[in-house]
């Protein structure tokens, strides 16, 4: 199994709205994927900005270039969360997973 972790910044006012894309828009979607085995939303509020951290469960790095493309270590984005996400990083970084609560 591989884990796809990136981590993106909002501005505190657009935080619960980003929150709610990936609770009602983008987590959904990828649930319809193959090979996609769920994630987690992380959020840390921290003063003048908020800290989002996604972590997905894919059963393969051919399931993850299947979601994003032959340069999967690009992120991808809802065209809504360009427009909340005051930073981003540049790159999504993918771990194998070796235990995990599933």
């Amino acid at each position: 199994m591989i884990a796809r972790v990136w981590k993106g910044w909002t501005k505190p006012e657009d935080a619960d709205a980003y929150e709610k894309l990936l609770r009602e828009i983008v987590y959904p979607g990828l649930s319809t994927l193959q090979g996609y085995h769920g994630g987690y939303i992380l959020r840390h509020d921290q003063g003048d900005e908020t800290e989002f951290v996604t972590v997905n469960l894919f059963a393969s790095l051919d399931a993850v270039r299947a979601f994003a493309g032959p340069d999967y270590d690009v992120p991808v984005f809802e065209p809504e969360a360009r427009r909340l996400l005051s930073k981003v990083e540049p790159l999504a970084r993918h771990y194998d997973v070796k235990h995990a609560p599933l």
